[in-house]
C-alpha cells in the first residue's frame, strides 16, 4: 500500500493506492495520527485503493471519530465497486461521508 498527501485550499488529500487490510492498515492509521490532529477538512481518495478489511475500517472509523471530536470533517472520494460494496455491506455508508 501506498500513502501520499497534499494539501488543497483548506483541505489535506491522502490519496491510498493498494489494498487497506490487516498488514497495511497500521501504516494509513500512522500517517493519520500524525495528520488529523492539525487537520480541519480531510479528503481520503481512494481512487487507487483495490480493497479495504475489516481492519481498514477500523482506522477509517477512528479518524472519523476524531474528526468529528475536533469539529472537522472527513470525507472519502472515488471509491471503486468493490469498496463501495464493503461500505454497504457493514453499514459504513451511513457512518462515512462518501463522495
Amino acid at each position: 500500500m501506498k500513502v501520499t498527501q497534499t494539501k488543497k485550499d483548506n483541505a489535506t488529500i491522502v490519496m491510498v493506492e493498494g489494498r487497506l487490510e490487516t498488514g497495511t492498515a497500521p501504516e494509513l492509521e500512522m500517517e493519520l495520527n500524525k495528520i488529523v490532529p492539525t487537520c480541519q477538512n480531510l479528503v481520503l481518495d481512494f481512487s487507487k485503493l483495490e480493497y479495504v478489511s475489516s481492519a481498514g475500517l477500523r482506522v477509517l472509523l477512528t479518524a472519523q471519530k476524531t474528526m468529528n471530536a475536533r469539529g472537522g470533517s472527513m470525507k472519502i472520494t472515488n471509491i471503486n465497486e468493490i469498496v463501495r460494496e464493503v461500505f454497504n455491506i457493514t453499514g459504513f455508508t451511513s457512518i462515512l461521508t462518501i463522495e
